[in-house]
């Protein structure tokens, strides 16, 4: 008789990682409406991009009818002064309760305990699960000890996923996860995994690369039975993370390594659709999954430089499409430069709420309010006017032309 596997006990409002196949936390690349798209795929989960305990806190919750989201929001602050009452507030999170609230794991950057208690108990109430950043190296992450620096202070690490653990998934009822990396020898992975997993955490995501590493770089799955192992032996599900390509290669990958689910990355932010099986119709071509991304985006109202910024990413580069899409300004250009005509309507009520103009927002010192100078420049238009018609068009000889022609004034004739 096989051996039953030891479970940690999923909290009643938490999720299971086993299983199952989801979509990485992504700054930029993790927002709303590619969440909503990589569900509409298949995934089975989703993780939000790390969120600062400190720009978290502080915030409020609000109800935005109109798009039936969740907002997070707070006047933006400059070195500590409080912003001037007409500034108006920025979005720090957002979340579809409906469509993704009981699969949208919260992803959290920290590197104190209390912050990251306070920070967690403003969500944790919407969302299935809290997971600490500690494997991102990038310096938004890493400074204050946040991040892939978490690995170098792993007592402190142990401390916040305990108060976590602690004080706000058992009295929300939700599982805490941790998302790391590889360290550079593998007795130094083990040694941090078996302090982690004792912490009460439901589930573990293992970066199968070092902190120095980038993604251009072959990821390292040398380590990765034994962190499925050292995992599975304290009850946590170890999910898996690097050079996942879909589905059917996680699924693959989930097998021969052990491990209890697989996380997309990269491939995810170019075509959602890897999440979907092959023999359900695999990867769907990029001009579909662009129209299925702009309508979520416009459904939840979506910040425009965002929305441009992962259609880039979708839109192969070589495609026509992609040079146009790079001088968009507004949902109704984008719209119409992908030849979604049927979708204009709805893209010139979200620019309108947005208060984008069709052909993009004038850029900060571009209009002038210098009467004198808007004259003199109608002077100009009026003098090159002139200058097109022929010299007897206006009364100039050949030989009152010489003069002019020597002062520096070419005239043609």
């Amino acid at each position: 008789m096989a051996t039953e596997i030891k479970k940690v006990p999923i909290p009643r409002r938490g999720v299971d990682y086993r299983g199952k196949v989801v979509l990485a936390p992504m700054v930029r690349s993790g927002e709303l409406p590619s969440r909503l798209l990589a569900l509409h795929y298949g995934a089975d989960l989703v993780w939000g991009p790390e969120t600062v305990d400190k720009a978290i806190i502080g915030t409020t919750r609000k109800v935005h009818e109109d798009t039936k989201t969740l907002v997070w929001t707070r006047k933006p602050h400059k070195g500590g002064k409080e912003p001037p009452p007409d500034v108006k507030e920025s979005v720090m999170f957002q979340i579809h309760p409906e469509k993704e609230g009981q699969k949208l794991i919260f992803q959290l950057g920290t590197s104190n305990p209390d912050l990251a208690v306070e920070a967690a108990k403003l969500v944790a109430a919407d969302v299935a699960g809290i997971d600490v950043n500690a494997g991102c190296p990038k310096p938004f992450s890493v400074h204050s000890g946040m991040g892939a620096a978490l690995l170098k202070t792993p007592d402190l690490l142990v401390s916040i996923l305990e108060a976590l653990v602690g004080k706000v998934g058992s009295e929300h009822e939700i599982g805490i996860s941790v998302k790391i990396r590889l360290l550079d020898a593998p007795a130094e992975t083990e040694a941090l995994v078996r302090k982690l997993v004792a912490t009460g955490i439901t589930g573990l995501t293992i970066h199968c690369r070092t902190t120095p590493m980038r993604p251009r770089e072959r990821a390292i799955r040398e380590q990765l039975r034994m962190v499925a192992d050292v995992c599975h032996e304290a009850g946590v599900a170890c999910v898996m993370n690097g050079d996942v390509e879909d589905r059917d290669h996680a699924l693959s990958l989930m097998e021969e390594f052990g491990t209890d689910g697989a996380m997309i990355a990269t491939c995810a932010e170019k075509n959602s659709s890897c999440f979907r099986a092959k023999a359900d119709g695999g990867a769907a071509p990029w001009k579909e999954v662009s129209e299925q991304y702009l309508r979520y985006c416009m459904e939840v109202e979506n910040k425009f430089g965002n929305t441009k910024y992962l259609l880039c990413h979708i839109i192969p580069g070589k495609q026509p499409e992609y040079k146009l899409i790079s001088a968009c300004k507004s949902y109704t250009r984008t719209c119409e430069m992908l030849g979604f005509e049927h979708l204009l309507e709805q893209a010139r009520d979200v620019d309108n709420k947005l208060e984008i103009e069709i052909d993009g927002p004038k850029k900060p010192g571009k209009k002038s309010n210098n009467k004198t100078a808007m004259a003199a420049g109608g002077q100009k238009a009026e003098f090159r006017a002139q200058a097109k018609q022929p010299l007897s068009a206006r009364g100039v000889t050949t030989t009152q032309a010489q003069p002019e022609k020597a002062e520096g004034m070419t005239i043609s004739a």
